[in-house]
């Protein structure tokens, strides 16, 4: 992923002027590069190490997702409309 795109990212999703870190700019910035892993993966089946590393990637983005929907149900809503997850 390239800056520009994931600054792209952060600016749709940020939550105030300033917010890189909120959870909802941490799980778009997540689903853009399981996407892009998914991409690599479909080319190249034997590499496991990036396997590995999208499996890792899942997990943070399911327990980011798990604290965003026990602490703002609204946001989580939004959310995964905005990425079109399945909720």
């Amino acid at each position: 992923m390239t800056k520009e795109r994931k600054q792209e990212i952060i600016n749709t999703f940020k939550t105030h002027e300033g917010d890189t870190g909120s959870t909802q700019v941490q799980i778009a910035v997540l689903t853009e590069e399981i996407s892009d892993l998914n991409a690599h993966l479909a080319v190249h089946k034997h590499d496991f190490h990036s396997k590995r590393g999208l499996f890792q990637k899942i997990g943070r983005r399911k327990r980011l997702m798990t604290y965003l929907k026990n602490n703002d149900l609204k946001a989580y809503s939004e959310l995964i409309e905005k990425l079109g997850l399945r909720g």
